[in-house]
């Protein structure tokens, strides 16, 4: 994601540092957000602390994360490396639910959703009059609609065949329900994501793909 020359990345689970570099011999980014701590969406967070290591230039990425989420990484790290790796490497704050934070020119909300027992945050980033929403992992809820209220691109999870047992306390959308939520929003353009090659994709709806580029 990137405005004004400012670029932000949300969330960094495996194979998106490779994929970055294949673009480029390493990413530029002013920023990182990560929505939770499943390994899906910050895994890669490991290797980019060793490949920080091996660079003259020795980080200073703004890493955002959730609530006491710099605790968290320091417990990773005592048991993949050493506590302080992640500290070393990146630029560590903490964002508050539904509080601005910025990065470079982006505004960035964090807003809780609903996923399972873990606690996760979807994001609304705002530049230049026009909204971007994505929505991490959730199960139904009505914060999704309020966090892609009137977004000019929503990017939700569909994880879900229809019908799908997801336990008692839901972690995931199917996507019906993502396309509900888009449409109760009034998002003007909706992409379905994380959802599994196995799964049919309903006609007219967009998925998103490895490389796509979308203008906001």
């Amino acid at each position: 994601m990137a405005a004004n020359g400012t670029r932000v990345l949300l969330d960094c689970g495996p194979g998106v540092l490779a994929r970055l570099r294949e673009r480029e011999p390493w990413p530029t980014v002013d920023a990182i957000a990560i929505s939770h701590f499943h390994l899906d969406h910050f895994g890669d967070l490991v290797p980019w602390v060793w490949g920080v290591k091996h660079r003259p230039e020795r980080g200073g990425v703004e890493l955002w994360l959730p609530p006491g989420g710099a605790d968290v990484l320091a417990d990773h790290g005592s048991r993949l490396g050493y506590p302080a790796m992640f500290a070393d490497t990146f630029s560590v704050r903490e964002y508050a639910p539904r509080e601005p934070f910025t990065a470079g020119e982006l505004t960035l909300y964090a807003v809780p959703m609903v996923h399972y027992r873990i606690p996760c945050h979807a994001f609304r980033v705002e530049a230049d009059g026009r909204t971007f929403a994505y929505s991490a992992d959730t199960g139904p809820t009505p914060a999704l609609v309020e966090l892609a209220r009137d977004a000019d691109l929503f990017v939700c999870e569909a994880t879900l065949e229809t019908g799908a047992d997801d336990g008692d306390l839901r972690g995931h959308l199917s996507a019906e329900e993502a396309l509900a939520a888009a449409d109760d929003a009034g998002a003007k353009h909706v992409v379905l994501t994380h959802r599994p090659s196995e799964l049919h994709v309903p006609d007219g709806a967009n998925l998103a793909y490895d490389g796509l580029e979308l203008e906001v």
